[in-house]
């Protein structure tokens, strides 16, 4: 989204620490930064700062970070604002930019430690556990302490096919409606509804500067349909759900699938991609499709002071948009910018329900 009408926007220099010691030139030199998160995981932050100027020790001037003395692969980066960590995770690129008529940069890359889970592909099979037990195997395969807080029933077997670690805790969450996310070296699962992160408000024309709201009916359903096999029982299982499954989540507002039913007639549309094996596995995945369709229906997508609290996973009250768009938004993805402008955030939120008429 374009940046060029937030004029009021705050200008703020973040803090910046390697291998937790503060390096004050090196936020001096900032030039540039952008840190991003989404509800896929994987927290990234480029940078880019000045890399010409004095030496140490009177040694006359020129590269001031190529030799890796401060800045090398593994270490670890953090990024903080008025104390509070909006980034954490461990250097694992560096680049060289000599732009034509201004000083010699360096890009600093930065991921946090999902990067790990991403590196390696594997195939193998996990027999009669469910997703909590191999979402805690994992996290203690790469040595990360595991907060866990997801339900789902016990599968027979879960394939990992030519698979990163990341993309199979990726796939066995969106199957369960839950997300993943990492906070130092802590690996969190958690049911999507049950996730509470900071309650940040956005008042139009004051923290929020630029904001569009889209109430879009294209991918609406008005129920959803995951059909299997049961081998056990030898029966078919079936299991249809419908907005019933967003239980408390519309706070109120009217949901796409119900302007779809009245707009258009019935939309219905079943998953055939899935193979559950119990009711139970079948259940939750049509519910947890169904939810993640209706969340997209309203989301809006914004410009606003930056707030460490304002991240994946958290909450932002919309102001002074209208009766349609006003109130509670999920925060699926967020950049933070640093540039000749100052700092500021860039978010996309959405929610299931649309408010009503003045």
């Amino acid at each position: 989204m374009s940046t060029s009408a937030a004029t009021a926007i705050r200008v703020a220099r973040p803090t910046i620490t390697v291998e937790g010691q503060e390096q004050a030139k090196l936020a001096q030199g900032l030039l540039s930064m952008q840190i991003r998160e989404t509800t896929a995981g994987l927290y990234r932050c480029e940078m880019v700062v000045g890399n010409w100027g004095a030496l140490e020790r009177g040694s006359g001037t020129g590269f001031l970070y190529f030799d890796r003395s401060l800045l090398d692969y593994g270490k670890g980066l953090k990024v903080s604002l008025s104390g509070k960590t909006i980034f954490d995770g461990r250097i694992s690129a560096l680049e060289g930019r000599f732009p034509e008529g201004a000083q010699v940069e360096i890009g600093i890359l930065a991921e946090d430690r999902f990067q790990e889970l991403r590196m390696t592909r594997r195939t193998q099979t996990f027999e009669n556990l469910t997703d909590a037990s191999l979402f805690q195997s994992i996290a203690s395969a790469h040595g990360l302490t595991p907060s866990i807080d997801v339900q789902g029933p016990q599968h027979r077997v879960i394939a990992q096919v030519n698979q990163s670690d990341l993309a199979l805790l990726r796939d066995r969450a969106r199957a369960i409606d839950a997300e993943v996310w990492m906070e130092g070296t802590t690996l969190h699962a958690q049911a999507r509804g049950k996730r509470r992160g900071a309650s940040v408000a956005l008042g139009y024309k004051h923290e929020l500067h630029e904001v569009v709201v889209l109430a879009d009916l294209a991918h609406q359903r008005t129920a959803l349909a995951v059909s299997g096999w049961d081998v056990s029982s030898k029966a078919a299982i079936r299991y249809e759900a419908t907005d019933s499954a967003l239980g408390n989540e519309l706070g109120g507002k009217t949901s796409g699938s119900s302007l779809v039913q009245n707009a258009f007639g019935a939309r219905k549309e079943a998953i055939v991609h899935t193979v559950p094996a119990t009711s139970a596995e079948a259940q939750a995945r049509a519910e947890g499709y169904f939810r993640t369709i209706a969340r997209t229906f309203v989301n809006a997508r914004g410009v606003a002071d930056t707030d460490a609290g304002l991240r994946v996973g958290a909450y932002v009250d919309l102001s002074g948009v209208g009766p349609l768009f006003e109130g509670t938004y999920y925060v699926t993805d967020v950049t933070h910018v640093f540039d000749a402008k100052g700092l500021r955030t860039e978010f996309a939120a959405e929610r299931p329900g649309l408010g009503a008429p003045s």
